[in-house]
């Protein structure tokens, strides 16, 4: 499990975000819209929201007046998720999450979250504790009718984003990658075509979510941002950042 955190004073929407980990977000203070092709749902503050994987919305996060939009959110690897169902059988006949459902932050669930947030928060935590934790989140939310679907195989463009966000600054090349997977790189790319992506579209849609990630979670500088997502030149960090949100990556840091 991974740990994310969002704190913006600038409300904005985020257009056609791809969810690549079962995610359970707890939202502190704003508003949330999660508008798909024929529905929005909202959530408001104290509430959790869970959006399964291999969906892909337009968030819109909404600060309050005065404040900032804050919210943690938990994401869960499909090889956890796939461990909690070998340790739950029991919830294998209940219905799984589809799209995306929101339930109450209840006294024993905020608990649970935030010693689950702690423990991914402390380096010197074992992987032991991290994993029991995000466990115990998903059992509460199972117990409570909201369980995410067992893991099935990885596509293969999720097999590079997943290698390539290991090392997003790195200058990775075709022939890299492949060796990596211990194929050729015209299997990797054929692989890739047969699902409509490619080597080149990979590499900048992962980077342009860490992007949005580290602008939305802290007060880094955008020249910072921009190297650790592997651009060299902050102006085309920029114009690659606003054809894919619509807006620069300015935006979210108000003067």
């Amino acid at each position: 499990a991974s740990l994310q955190l969002i704190h913006t004073p600038v409300s904005h929407r985020v257009r056609t975000v791809t969810v690549r980990d079962d995610m359970v977000g707890w939202l502190l203070a704003g508003h949330k819209r999660l508008v798909g092709p024929q529905s929005e749902t909202p959530f408001r503050a104290g509430e959790l929201f869970c959006i399964a994987r291999g969906t892909q919305w337009d968030m819109v996060n909404e600060a309050p007046p005065g404040a900032a939009y804050q919210a943690h959110m938990i994401l869960f690897a499909p090889q956890l998720v796939e461990r909690f169902h070998q340790r739950f059988p029991q919830f294998g006949g209940q219905a799984v999450l589809a799209g995306c459902a929101g339930t109450r932050a209840d006294e024993a669930l905020a608990a649970s979250f935030r010693q689950a947030m702690a423990a991914l928060q402390d380096e010197q935590a074992s992987e032991a504790l991290r994993e029991h934790r995000a466990l115990e989140v998903l059992l509460l939310l199972a117990e409570r009718g909201l369980v995410f679907a067992p893991a099935s195989e990885l596509s293969w463009s999720e097999r590079v984003q997943r290698l390539v966000g290991q090392r997003p600054q790195a200058d990775w090349s075709l022939a890299e990658l492949a060796s990596a997977f211990h194929v050729s790189a015209s299997t990797l790319q054929r692989r890739l075509a047969e699902e409509a992506s490619s080597v080149s579209a990979c590499l900048r849609e992962l980077r342009m979510e860490l992007a949005m990630a580290l602008l939305q979670g802290g007060e880094l500088p955008v020249s910072e941002i921009a190297a650790r997502c592997g651009y060299q030149s902050h102006s085309r960090f920029s114009a690659a950042f606003r054809k894919r949100y619509g807006f620069a990556p300015s935006h979210l840091r108000p003067t």
